[in-house]
């Protein structure tokens, strides 16, 4: 073996980590910031865009207004800031991917490759579930149950705390899949067991969607019947990952035997 290779399979110093660390993390705040950087010049297009479900069914002569001073400015710039760490966050896990995966095992980067892309697709599927479907069925049901003589006059800020929270919730719920596979995967639990807790688990679905999600029902069913979904899914891959897990330690066994 030479010594190119014996230093390389050497364990790195603490301060080698942390440096590394720290120019993984410069690098995802650069790509932030970049990505930030070409998205502000349109900024007020994007809001445009995030609230359009809500001004295509606003009643005629209601309107969206700013009841801050600095928010016409303030909230286009928040939201911007958050599309920019919405669309690096690709690149930020790749940071922390290259960061992690040399001190990971062969068959642990096998499944761990598959559940970085996954959970990144499901986040967005989970913010566009929440765009595409969730938001014209509750802005139409909160804007037709009002008081006939109430004018809707939304702010632009309470807008984009609303939606924020609920691409957060959404987001966060289609990574249903990953956790259980997770759990499966690390002996944490098993199919079998998250089967016979199904009921449990439906209760809990509804439970923590009645909490991420606004007062309506429409929205908590909305929220947590794909919790539901994803959860079956995930117990579907929890038994593929269960049974190569078993022909794995089978091959082992014969090869020791």
């Amino acid at each position: 073996m030479s010594s190119t290779t014996e230093t390389e399979d050497q364990p790195k110093p603490l301060v080698a980590h942390l440096t590394e660390l720290r120019d993984k993390l410069l690098r995802s705040l650069l790509a932030v910031l970049i990505v930030f950087i070409g998205l502000f010049p349109f900024a007020n297009e994007i809001y445009a865009f995030v609230s359009e479900p809500l001004r295509s069914i606003l009643p005629e002569g209601a309107t969206m207004i700013a009841t801050d001073v600095a928010s016409p400015f303030l909230t286009p710039f928040k939201l911007t800031m958050v599309a920019a760490i919405f669309l690096a966050i690709p690149y930020v896990l790749y940071q922390v991917w290259s960061f992690i995966a040399p001190g990971m095992y062969r068959h642990e980067k096998r499944l761990a490759v598959p559940m970085m892309v996954s959970s990144v697709a499901l986040f967005y599927a989970g913010a566009a579930f929440a765009y595409f479907v969730v938001f014209p069925l509750i802005f139409a049901f909160f804007t037709s149950v009002g008081p006939t003589d109430v004018t809707i006059m939304t702010d632009i800020n309470r807008y984009l705390d609303f939606v924020l929270k609920l691409f957060f919730a959404f987001g966060l719920a289609f990574e249903i899949p990953i956790a259980v596979i997770l759990s499966v995967w690390a002996g944490i639990t098993t199919p079998d067991s998250l089967v016979r807790k199904r009921p449990y688990i439906i209760v809990g679905c509804f439970v923590i969607a009645m909490l991420l999600t606004p007062p309506d029902i429409i929205s908590q069913a909305l929220l947590a019947l794909p919790m539901w979904a994803l959860f079956e899914v995930g117990v579907f891959f929890g038994r593929l990952i269960e049974r190569s897990k078993s022909r794995e330690e089978r091959s082992e066994s014969k090869e020791l035997s």
